[in-house]
């Protein structure tokens, strides 16, 4: 019956805000077609605002799910006109609190005691109300400030149902519509249902502000606030009460003296940092969930709150993604599309020359504009919408980056108009670069994969033997038996050699690192010539690894 009475409330906002325009009628089949012709919201008149308003006044009319869901769509500008987009952009993530005798049931109950009991204080007012969940100010038994995060009651119940709903919308788009198959919105409902389950677990939340902090321990940039993991569960979180000035308030952030361009190129380096150095960012930054401490107006430093949403990205990621910037900047189209072949961003059997031509076709008139003039996130935007006519397939963790870098690349243009994102990145990634495939990246690398090697050499010989037993009982002939065991053979010699050579290399990078007392941030300018010479034949060594 609540399903009933859901379907019902949606089609009615459907009809209300004549979303039936945004079908692409003529593509379906003649029962649908001749069915949706003759609804029975063509009785309504098509509000008097444009379709990316309609949009999203139906979504905040049909509650917090799909608010969230609309603010999600809003980052997708490779999947959503830039209309809709922007009106979807002003979806806010103020919704109705729910009553605090509610709060104070679940809190008791998670953390099993009386709110009297936990804290010292606690406001009955939420301080904010979000879509999953809310906020409430408290004071812990030891005076420490704190913010109470609660999830909203009977979400979960109302996630699922509206899931089942948009999962079947979405199937029938793909099904019947031209653009369905490319844009995939069966795979953008999926990514969304991942999403929301993500911030349903306020562990999950905490444990990610908690490896924030600690990558961010006593950094001049940023302040993660520390999470009380005695009060915190599943439904219930307890985290450090901040002060600072919100982002957006640009007016207040001047008054206090703020210096403007310090802060937001240290909006950029925060982002490059979690990206490269540590592969782990912040992917929800938008103005709600960042402050800013100006105790040293000189030197201010950003607070970043409400961690439900974290990217990743793979090292080969990382390392492909760096070199395409580097070889934008540069303008060696040719090298950016090899590397989306070589990363599998689009097929192998792509023509290298027709997707040079395309990407210098996007990338020109870019370049003949200053350089402050030009969106990196919208740059991205145009690159990964040229390679999708190559089949590129759509990449979940760029799709994430590109929403970030979007978010900050705005937040840094608000406080710094004259922000120029392309000549703060390029020095990050050309340090970065330096650092992965210098003496101190090959020394890591040989340090990160030695354990690996000589943890695995010992159990060759009962590898091959187990697989020749598998080879046996499964009835293979002895002509295939002895081919197979001469192919084992091969290999087990290859990886007793790739051992070996893995063993000497580490010893001649060890010996050559050995060969200076510097850190090993300044072991370039202070190795021998000879130090050298034994990086380049473990270099060599560790190269002919899969021979």
């Amino acid at each position: 019956m609540n399903r009933l009475r859901r379907l019902f409330r949606i089609a009615w906002v459907f009809c209300r805000y004549r979303l039936d325009t945004f079908l692409p009628l003529e593509e379906l089949p003649a029962p649908l077609k001749l069915f949706f012709l003759l609804a029975p919201w063509h009785l309504f008149p098509k509000p008097k605002v444009s379709r990316g308003d309609r949009l999203r006044l139906a979504l905040e009319e049909l509650g917090p799910v799909f608010v969230k869901f609309g603010q999600i769509l809003s980052t997708r500008r490779d999947l959503m006109p830039d209309d809709m987009a922007a009106a979807l952009k002003n979806l806010q993530d103020r919704v109705p609190p729910f009553p605090s005798d509610q709060a104070r049931s679940i809190i008791e109950q998670s953390l099993g005691a009386p709110v009297s009991e936990l804290f010292a204080e606690f406001s009955s007012d939420p301080m904010a109300s979000a879509s999953v969940a809310q906020v409430h100010a408290a004071t812990l038994l030891n005076g420490q400030k704190v913010v109470v995060k609660v999830v909203r009651p009977g979400i979960e119940r109302v996630i699922h149902q509206d899931l089942a709903l948009m999962y079947l919308m979405a199937g029938l788009l793909e099904q019947y519509w031209s653009e369905g198959k490319r844009l995939r919105p069966v795979d953008v409902v999926a990514d969304y249902d991942a999403t929301i389950h993500d911030e349903l677990d306020l562990q999950r939340e905490a444990a990610n502000a908690s490896q924030l902090r600690r990558n961010f321990e006593n950094s001049p940039l940023i302040y993660i606030p520390f999470i009380d993991w005695d009060y915190t569960t599943q439904s219930v979180m307890v985290m450090e009460r901040i002060q600072g000035i919100p982002i957006a308030d640009v007016p207040a952030l001047r008054a206090a003296g703020v210096n403007m361009k310090v802060l937001a190129e240290k909006g950029v380096e925060i982002f490059f940092t979690q990206v490269f150095r540590d592969s782990f960012f912040h992917a929800d930054m938008h103005p709600g969930n960042i402050f800013v401490d100006a105790s040293n107006p000189e030197d201010p430093k950003y607070i970043a709150i409400d961690f439900g949403i974290v990217g990743t990205l793979a090292p080969d990621d990382q390392s492909y993604l760096a070199r395409n910037l580097l070889a934008f900047f540069r303008r060696d189209y040719r090298q950016v599309a090899e590397l989306h072949i070589r990363s599998g961003w689009v097929p192998p059997e792509t023509r290298v020359n027709e997707f040079e031509a395309a990407i210098r076709t996007v990338c020109e008139p870019i370049f003949e504009r200053p350089l402050k003039d030009i969106s990196f996130g919208h740059f991205l935007l145009r690159l990964f919408q040229t390679a999708r006519r190559f089949n590129m397939e759509v990449q979940p963790q760029l799709v994430l980056l590109q929403k970030t870098l979007l978010n900050v690349e705005g937040l840094g243009r608000q406080l710094y108009p004259e922000l120029d994102l392309w000549s703060t990145a390029q020095p990050f990634l050309e340090k970065w670069m330096r650092q992965r495939i210098g003496p101190t990246g090959l020394y890591k690398s040989l340090q990160s994969h030695l354990p690996a090697w000589l943890e695995q050499a010992p159990e060759m010989p009962q590898l091959v033997h187990d697989a020749l037993l598998r080879l046996r009982s499964t009835g293979t002939t002895e002509h295939q038996n002895r081919k197979a065991l001469a192919l084992m053979k091969e290999q087990n010699k290859r990886s007793e050699r790739r051992w070996r050579r893995g063993f000497v290399a580490a010893a001649l990078a060890a010996t050559a690192v050995a060969s200076t007392q510097a850190e090993t941030q300044q072991l370039a300018a202070n190795m021998p010539a000879w130090g050298w010479a034994l990086l380049a034949v473990a270099a060599a060594l560790m190269l002919r690894g899969g021979r």
